[in-house]
């Protein structure tokens, strides 16, 4: 596979500058109320005048010098993507590394690409030059450099209905072609997240991608009503009205309605859309096949979600368990002649094949590069079981030699379900997103990242044998992440929580006998050190990964239930007299690794110890551990999160008497049901849009069947509907939080975001009004553009900065 050994192409962009720097910016703009009862030692005589609402006269200072840490943390940069250009030159090659950078002032990411000479020597050391300046990706959705690195497609997604989506055609020293698609022929392309599909022909002449359709007609209004022909000229004496609701796929896709195939031809700059798909299937994750009638394949997901009786879409965002599968299609610009038929599937859909009717679940397709092997991952499990995420398998279709798909099609296993791991052993795969092009020079090997225990580690596979081996350190608690491949080497990226992010490179080592050792090699970092205060702060901090035992298990419970669960304990130099925050994650199956996260760095360099706890369900420990949750949520993830905080107190790592918890999503409401199962363990709580009320969230969230499941376990599936009993409605309030709100004593605070489809606003507000009434301490804020993840920068930034003081005003001796 030879790329360009000339640099990659120019961006006509300017440079990147650096982010505001705005030393006291406090709040966002979120509104915040809170009851006014406080500890005697915070006590007030009056808030001061002039002072933002809800900010505790007592507190300002504090508010002060948390900020001014925070932004420090701000400050440091991200790694994202990164693309390898080899060429002819075995020991020479190019990169480019995107990095993005929070803006506070402007509100949102900036995204910047860095470039860098690759130099190796026989020796196997390795240096990187790096370009003196960054090149700002201002307006760009999405960077796809083609199969030979010739050229580079930067897409520019419209700003606003009027204007076009531009793709931009960039060779080694110019642009050579602008595309102008009109929304008339679509609307955005879908750059990222699980739709996203942008990929080049092998001839580099043609790019298939997937954008939104083109939305149905409104109905229009005029002074005399309404009007029956439409028109696409402006007419500022009418209006459109709504029309009927169209389903959306949910949190962050509420403005997406269908996903669809489009293939642009980079010379002529004309697009053609793929016809044939039913408008009951959303496109997504495009590749082209191997010289083939059928040229394209991509993944398509149904809009019944599997629910015969529910035909409409649900929440797709973190759900693998939407039933989908894998099509092939003809190129649209082929000649209608070379279009293939059958007697048996005649007209607009001949041209589609289903590739994987026997599976309920396959995404991320990749063509071995002999062009032998179609593999990709499979949910199977979390669609078959109804858990939102679960242990992946890979499997591989023998690719006909002649192109033609004509019969049914031999799929196979690659990798299996692991169902209970052996000690050290492969947990099994969590893979939430493969390289374009993840092969070594064999042709068999893959490179992924994969979640193992509660570290990210890099895999390869060997999809022809099924050989899976663990490539970064074995001996590493550290969580690492493979970046691209530069022939057979990798360029990876490392971090722990308490270690910034450092780049790796690494060579498989050939002088040894043992299978699968690669020697890793550090890189020196284009990025200017965080700041003298960041570095110590980090540098007096450690961590361990803990394996907690569990208590007193079922004997009903699957051999893989009964194993250990694990906690990520940091400590500073004194961890015994210092206050601790247990931290929890959402899904809840997903897992907290051990990468390195700004927001936790801020919360510990305040003085306290973290305990990050991987319950039973998380993932990265085999199929039956996460499989033991569903049916169990309040009770068994409540029980081994209490479990391992007892586990480190009766080993005198913390002070019992300051502990604190953090969680959002199903963090929250693990957080919101500890402080009522165990009112006295708490001395402060945040929670960031917590599900607090099943009862209340099964009508209004965009995931109604997460609900049944967590709640019934595998059976929830099968009694899923849009019209619960009441005796369901009673089993939702059982489990929920709120069951338990009359013990609740311990100050809470809750950050709720107001465009939040997966647990809506009013979820939060319901239990936190609870705990006011109650006379319980309470602050609220709520932010009134933001959806489940709090992620815009100011609004992540408000987050932390409330918990930090939060927990500093209750915690503190």
């Amino acid at each position: 596979r030879i790329y360009s050994s000339g640099p990659p192409p120019l961006l006509a962009l300017r440079l990147f500058c650096g982010a505001g720097d705005s030393e006291n910016l406090l709040l966002g703009g979120a509104r915040a109320s809170r009851v006014s009862r406080r500890p005697k030692a915070m006590a007030s005589a009056h808030p001061s005048q002039g002072l933002p609402s809800g900010m505790d006269p007592s507190m300002v200072d504090e508010y002060a010098s948390q900020s001014k840490l925070l932004q420090e943390f701000v400050k440091i940069p991200s790694i994202g993507k990164a693309w390898v250009f080899t060429s002819k030159d075995e020991n020479a090659s190019r990169a480019m590394v995107s990095v993005s950078q929070s803006d506070l002032l402007a509100n949102k990411k900036r995204s910047f690409l860095l470039n860098t000479h690759i130099s190796k020597s026989s020796s196997k050391s390795v240096s990187f030059q790096w370009s003196p300046f960054p090149v700002e990706m201002s307006g760009v959705s999405a960077v796809v450099p083609s199969p030979s690195g010739k050229k580079l497609l930067l897409v520019r997604n419209a700003e606003d209905d009027d204007s076009p989506t531009k793709l931009e055609i960039w060779g080694p020293c110019q642009l050579e072609n602008e595309i102008h698609v009109a929304r008339s022929v679509h609307g955005s392309l879908y750059a990222d997240g699980w739709f996203e599909g942008i990929s080049w022909n092998q001839e580099e002449t043609l790019i298939a991608y997937v954008a939104e359709e083109p939305p149905q007609p409104k109905p229009e209004f005029n002074d005399s009503g309404y009007k029956k022909e439409g028109s696409s000229q402006k007419d500022f004496r009418s209006w459109k009205g709504q029309g009927d609701i169209e389903d959306s796929w949910g949190e962050t896709y509420s403005n997406k309605r269908i996903p669809a195939l489009f293939v642009a031809n980079i010379s002529s700059g004309e697009v053609r859309a793929l016809k044939g798909i039913p408008r009951s299937l959303s496109a997504g994750q495009v590749i082209w096949a191997p010289s083939s009638s059928y040229s394209l394949v991509f993944v398509a997901w149904s809009d019944d979600n599997g629910f015969q009786e529910t035909p409409r879409k649900l929440g797709i965002k973190y759900c693998y368990n939407r039933p989908c599968a894998l099509y092939a299609a003809a190129d649209p610009f082929k000649e209608e002649a070379d279009k293939p038929s059958t007697d048996s599937n005649k007209g607009d859909t001949a041209a589609l094949v289903k590739l994987t009717a026997d599976l309920s679940s396959a995404f991320f397709p990749r063509f071995s590069p002999d062009g032998k092997y179609l593999v990709f991952i499979s949910a199977k499990s979390a669609v078959d079981s109804g858990a939102h995420n679960a242990t992946n398998s890979m499997h591989k279709i023998d690719w006909p030699t002649d192109g033609k798909l004509e019969g049914s099609l031999s799929v196979s296993d690659v990798v299996p379900t692991v169902m209970s791991p052996q000690d050290g052993c492969f947990p099994g795969m969590y893979c939430s997103g493969l390289l374009r092009f993840p092969w070594l020079s064999d042709g068999r090997t893959m490179i992924l990242s994969s979640a193992w225990g509660s570290k990210e580690v890099i895999l390869s596979i060997n999809v022809a044998s099924g050989e899976v081996s663990r490539v970064s350190p074995q001996d590493s608690d550290y969580s690492w992440n493979v970046l691209a491949l530069d022939n057979n080497n990798i360029l990876a990226v490392s971090s722990s929580l308490v270690t910034l992010p450092q780049m790796y490179y690494g060579f498989e080592d050939s002088h040894t006998d043992k299978p699968c050792q690669w020697d890793w090699q550090e890189i020196s970092s284009p990025f200017p050190k965080p700041s003298d205060k960041v570095s110590s702060l980090l540098a007096d901090h450690k961590f361990s990964v803990i394996k907690i035992p569990v208590s007193n298990p079922s004997d009903k419970l699957p051999d893989g239930a009964k194993l250990p669960f694990e906690a990520i304990f940091v400590s500073g130099k004194d961890s015994a007299s210092s206050p601790t925050i247990v931290v929890l994650h959402g899904g809840p199956h997903s897992v907290y690794p051990s990468s390195y996260s700004r927001s936790l760095a801020f919360l510990y360099a305040q003085g306290y110890n973290l305990l990050v706890v991987n319950y039973r369900g998380s993932l990265g420990f085999g199929e039956e551990a996460l499989q033991s949750l569903p049916g169990n949520i309040g009770s068994q993830d409540v029980n081994d999160v209490l479990t391992a905080l007892d586990f480190v107190k009766k080993r005198g790592l913390i002070d019992a008497s300051r502990v604190a918890v953090v969680g959002g999503s199903h963090g929250g409401f693990l957080t919101t049901h500890l402080i009522g199962q165990a009112p006295e363990t708490f001395v402060a709580a945040a929670a960031r849009n917590p599900v607090c009320n099943l009862q209340l969230m099964v009508g209004t969230t965009d995931i109604p069947d997460w609900c049944f499941l967590e709640v019934y376990g595998k059976e929830g599936k099968n009694c899923f509907t849009e019209s619960p009993l009441a005796d369901t409605l009673t089993q939702f309030y059982q489990k929920s939080p709120i069951s338990h709100i009359s013990k609740v004593k311990t100050p809470t605070l809750f950050l709720l975001g107001a465009k939040d489809l997966r647990v809506p606003v009013s979820n939060g507000l319901q239990y936190a009004r609870a705990l006011k009434e109650r006379g319980v301490d309470t602050k609220i804020i709520v932010f009134p553009e933001d959806i489940h993840g709090l992620d815009k920068p100011q609004s992540d930034f408000e987050s932390f900065l409330n918990i930090g003081v939060w927990f500093k005003k209750y915690m503190s001796k």
